[in-house]
């Protein structure tokens, strides 16, 4: 039991080691990252349904992306402001749970709702449909034709990369909080809505619940995930 705990490990830091280099990747890293993007702004998007109205999400071929939306009251505003990094680390450590408790075919299901909600609603950029049509294939493709250990494996990829980039991103939203405040983003526009509060302080907030997502997203997953069918999942 030792043995496998430790080649299951292994297995699962070596998913993370591949999502940060894939997402370093020239050309596929923007590509591959935009799946944390599309998380991200549909968060806004959601929490900004609330009170308000969702004219238009971008995705663009650099991994970045923007959700045109407006709303009647300060507390839409600032809850759509936070919601983008919130919703993509819960994404992540959510993917983790999900994977863990043998869940793959309805993370698959959500991930391909969140396409076609996109795709149908709020997406109207050439790349942006291009990306949702691409990846939509790609599940469907997936589900029909893929065996249950590709599945699974691929599955902990797009896991791993959602965690890692939503800690990369939130790193780089809080190095531009404060280098850069009046362009860091989701940080700017909540140091305007609260006025006393400035732009380093909800980059440091965007940080650090991004590491606490990931935290319990790592112990999701690690020793946790157990693909072989013989041993069945791990308990700890």
């Amino acid at each position: 039991m030792i043995l496998i705990r430790e080649k299951l490990s292994i297995k699962f830091f070596l998913f993370l080691l591949a999502a940060f280099l894939l997402i370093h990747i020239p050309f596929l890293g923007n590509y591959i990252r935009v799946i944390n993007t599309l998380i991200h702004e549909s968060g806004h998007a959601f929490i900004g349904l609330l009170g308000g109205d969702v004219e238009m999400i971008t995705l663009l071929m650099n991994s970045e992306g923007a959700t045109y939306s407006s709303s009647s009251t300060w507390i839409g505003s600032f809850f759509t402001s936070l919601a983008g990094y919130t919703f993509a680390s819960f994404a992540a450590f959510l993917s983790f749970l999900m994977i863990r408790r043998k869940k793959q075919i309805l993370l698959i299901d959500i991930l391909l709702g969140f396409i076609l909600i996109n795709l149908i609603f709020w997406v109207r950029n050439p790349y942006g449909i291009f990306w949702l049509c691409s990846f939509a294939v790609g599940f469907l493709l997936l589900l029909i034709k893929g065996t249950q250990s590709f599945r699974d494996h691929l599955l902990l990829m797009i896991a791993s990369i959602l965690l890692v980039d939503s800690v990369q991103s939130a790193f780089e939203i809080f190095y531009l909080s404060v280098t850069h405040p009046q362009y860091a983003g989701d940080a700017t526009n909540l140091a305007r809505l609260t006025v006393i509060i400035p732009a380093p302080i909800w980059g440091s907030v965007f940080l650090l619940q991004a590491l606490w997502f990931c935290y319990y997203g790592l112990k999701r997953g690690y020793y946790k995930l157990g693909f072989n069918d013989k041993t069945g999942p791990l308990s700890g």
